[in-house]
């Protein structure tokens, strides 16, 4: 497994992983909301965040996006689920920002374990505006848990 900064050529293998991970992590969200975030990805998001990607066997496994300290994506494909991307990816975005902030769906149980587990604390909660769906905002604190992170990373917004 290679952590390498995003590409252009990345987009498809990441829309790719994107999809994958978001059915399983966000199977309450509407067909409209997700091909608008489809659209955002390559057109809104990723030209202002710091992407990294996860790859396998020259494929984008996974990838973490970066605004600031905040985590603004994680997902990785379900297929590689608990072999250490996620938790791989989290550090790498540790080591560059040092204190982190994510929003993750109340709704996407995977995703919120998987902040728990990596030491993630719980903030506020509010209403994601485009969906209704509450979302919660969570902090790990650089001198967190600096050993091994925890599992692996289900998608989350």
């Amino acid at each position: 497994m290679v952590i390498r900064k995003y590409r252009p050529d990345d987009c498809e293998g990441l829309l790719t992983v994107w999809a994958r991970a978001s059915a399983v992590a966000h199977p309450f969200l509407s067909e409209e909301f997700l091909e608008q975030e489809r659209f955002n990805i390559p057109n809104v998001y990723l030209p202002v965040t710091e992407t990294w990607v996860s790859e396998a066997d020259g494929r984008v496994v996974g990838f973490i996006s970066l605004l600031g300290d905040e985590v603004g994506a994680l997902f990785v494909d379900p297929a590689f689920h608990r072999s250490g991307i996620g938790r791989a990816l989290l550090e790498r975005a540790r080591s560059l920002r040092g204190d982190l902030e994510v929003e993750v769906f109340e709704r996407n149980g995977l995703g919120r374990a998987f902040y728990a587990k990596v030491g993630f604390e719980a903030m506020h909660g509010k209403i994601h505006d485009q969906t209704g769906f509450e979302v919660l905002r969570l902090r790990l604190a650089a001198d967190r848990s600096r050993g091994s992170i925890g599992d692996d990373a289900v998608g989350q917004d």
